[in-house]
Order: C-alpha cells, then sequence, then structure tokens
C-alpha cells in the first residue's frame, strides 16, 4: 500500500470516529444527561457547547475555512431557489397529512408558536443542526463515502436517528435531510438551510396533531 493509500485510509478513519464523536454526544445528551439534569438545562448545554468546540476544532485540521462550510452570503439566492421547490411540496404533504390526521380523530395541531418563531428561536436551532448535519457530518461523510446519493442517504438516516424514538419526527428528518444534503452538495449555503429548516419546523407544528409530533420531543424527553 502506497503512502497515498495509506493517507487516504487514516483520513477516513479520523473521518468515521469524528462522526461517531459528534453523533455519540447528542445521543448521550438525550438519553441520558436530560434525564439526569432534570430541570438543571445547563447540564445539557455544556455537551452542546463541547460538540461544537470539537467541530470547530476538527475544521482547523482540516483546514476547512468558513466559506467552504456554507457560512457565506454569495451564494444564498442560489441555494434558496433550490430549496423552494421541495418546500412547497413538503408543505402541501404536511397540510394533507394534517387533514387526513384531523378527520381520523387524531386531534388539533399546536396553535401557541406564531411566525415569530421562526425568526428568533427557530431560525437559531435550525441553523445550529444544519451546521452540525451538513456543515461537519456531511463533510466527513464525502470523505468515507464520496459525493453524491450514499452521502445524502447517511446524513438523512444520522438525522432521523438523533430524532428516536418519535416516529414521526423521525419520518420528516429522513426526508428534510436528504433534501438539505443533496442542496447543501450543491449549493453549501447553510443560513439558507436554516431558514429552510425553521420555515418547515414551524409548518409542521402548524399543520399535524401533537399525537403524530409529540410535542417534537426526542430521546428521553419522548417519554415524559
Amino acid at each position: 500500500m502506497g503512502s497515498e493509500q495509506l493517507a487516504q485510509r487514516d483520513e477516513k478513519i479520523v473521518a468515521f470516529w469524528e462522526i461517531i464523536s459528534v453523533v455519540a454526544s447528542v445521543l448521550i445528551t438525550s438519553w441520558v444527561v436530560v434525564p439526569l439534569s432534570g430541570s438543571n438545562r445547563l447540564g445539557s448545554v455544556v455537551p452542546g457547547l463541547l460538540a461544537v468546540a470539537f467541530m470547530l476544532y476538527s475544521h482547523r485540521l482540516h483546514g476547512e475555512t468558513a466559506r467552504e462550510i456554507g457560512w457565506r452570503v454569495d451564494n444564498f439566492l442560489p441555494a434558496t431557489c433550490l430549496l423552494i421547490g421541495p418546500m412547497v411540496l413538503g408543505a402541501l404533504l404536511l397540510l394533507l397529512v394534517g387533514w387526513v390526521a384531523r378527520k381520523a380523530g387524531l386531534g388539533e395541531p399546536e396553535r401557541v408558536r406564531s411566525a415569530w418563531w421562526i425568526l428568533l428561536w427557530g431560525f437559531a436551532w435550525g441553523l445550529l443542526q444544519q451546521y452540525a448535519l451538513q456543515g461537519f457530518i456531511h463533510r466527513r461523510l464525502r470523505i468515507l463515502l464520496g459525493r453524491g446519493p450514499k452521502a445524502y442517504l447517511s446524513v438523512a438516516l444520522i438525522f432521523a436517528l438523533l430524532h428516536a424514538p418519535n416516529l414521526g419526527l423521525m419520518a420528516a428528518t429522513f426526508l428534510g435531510g436528504l433534501i438539505w444534503a443533496s442542496v447543501y452538495d450543491r449549493v453549501p449555503n447553510l443560513l439558507a438551510l436554516g431558514l429552510s429548516h425553521s420555515t418547515m419546523s414551524w409548518l409542521l407544528i402548524r399543520t399535524l396533531p401533537d399525537s403524530l409530533i409529540v410535542g417534537l420531543r426526542v430521546g428521553y424527553k419522548y417519554f415524559t
């Protein structure tokens, strides 16, 4: 095995363990740290901050610039244009599922959160998730699997896994993960993805009954 092949193998090994580290951090937080922390929210924030610090350090080691990761505005419009079609189809699908669910007597959607939720907390949370999912995990999966459908599918599966055992959210995040991964691969813009993420989350809340999405709870909180 030549030196170049050895370097590629080592790079793949590192990428694999980087993905495992971030995914495990999220799962441990949602399944272990949250129930142990109780009402102390700081307990669940610390692991998240450590994961972000790890990802930032990894970018530095890999020589990835903020622009390469997707922190940029020059391609915001092209990325948004790619997202509009799938978002419209997704909105129509949510409306249809919500209508069928209401007819089946599964309850009404939540009416508490307003459009301001998108602009404030929803956008910030969606942006953070897209950064971790696309700007880090997706980029490491490219090293392992190359660019294209295999990486998209893996991103979607990981995203769905992180929302277990909420089956409604797992289905939604799998479909969303596929779309966002394919758009990121073509036009990497995290701002557009974050806005898309928060908008679709808001639509999910406003169209589907809580019996299907269980208050967006995942991990241990799903059962509380």
